[in-house]
């Protein structure tokens, strides 16, 4: 096998949810300049939309808006899919939310909404998408499911979201489970846990010249994250590359957790 055959994604059918917008875009981007096809959902429609005429330069994309909150949500975006597609290849479970407020305020419909995006949705996002799935894997090249978690599921942030924290734990963990019980059905579930990129959630801090410096100085590798670090790492567990590995956890953060 050639170093080019072992990172092929070519004809390679993917979804991916928070498609739209951050790390999800980027992601997407990676996978159409590499000859997959890919579908990207979400919630905004206009900026969806937008997102997927301007990828179209790179592949073939299509935009179908979707509510990842909800179960009901779920099945529609996977019958809309089903309507075009016999089998997916890849499904990248990256659409998130997150919510800050100091213990004492924090309230329960902030819990809700990140468990029910970061993490139910994950769980039922698989469930729904498995007969399309199942029909893409082979015993040799298995279909994949990748699960976007966070450093702050492994460490304390020091920031109080309380919510985002445990569901990205949650999904760390998930991911393992799924990881061991879709194995005999062909499909490998791994996930990436990013660090600090540019997206809606760091954007305040991002934008701020003396936070974006504070957060930097604590990166070993001295920069945030680039859209190919995402994308590189994605195309690597949806190629032949990772055709053996399930129920991992890839932390994506420039050597932070290392110095924790």
């Amino acid at each position: 096998m050639t170093m080019k055959s072992l990172f092929d994604v070519s004809g390679k059918i993917a979804v991916v949810s928070g498609g739209s917008s951050g790390i999800g875009a980027m992601m997407a981007q990676g996978l159409l300049e590499n000859g997959a096809k890919v579908y990207i959902t979400a919630r905004k429609v206009d900026r969806l939309n937008a997102k997927a005429d301007e990828m179209s330069q790179f592949g073939e994309c299509i935009a179908i808006p979707g509510d990842m909150s909800s179960v009901e949500g779920i099945e529609a975006l996977v019958a809309a899919i089903g309507e075009h597609e016999s089998h997916v290849d890849i499904l990248i479970n990256n659409a998130g939310a997150n919510w800050f407020a100091p213990l004492e305020g924090f309230q329960e419909k902030g819990w809700d909404k990140v468990m029910d995006i970061n993490i139910k949705s994950i769980f039922f996002a698989t469930q729904k998408f498995l007969p399309l799935l199942k029909a893409a894997g082979t015993a040799e090249a298995p279909a994949r499911v990748i699960n976007i978690a966070s450093i702050n599921g492994i460490r304390n942030s020091g920031m109080p979201t309380y919510a985002y924290s445990a569901s990205k734990s949650g999904v760390i963990h998930l991911t393992e489970h799924l990881g061991a019980d879709l194995a005999p059905s062909h499909i490998n579930v791994n996930a990436i846990a990013p660090g600090l990129f540019p997206s809606d959630m760091t954007k305040e801090l991002v934008e701020s010249e003396g936070m974006t410096k504070a957060a930097i100085s604590r990166i070993p590798r001295g920069r945030m994250g680039a859209p190919g670090d995402i994308a590189g790492t994605a195309i690597f567990l949806s190629s032949p590359a990772s055709a053996w590995i399930t129920g991992q956890t890839i932390v994506l953060d420039g050597g932070m957790i290392a110095t924790a």
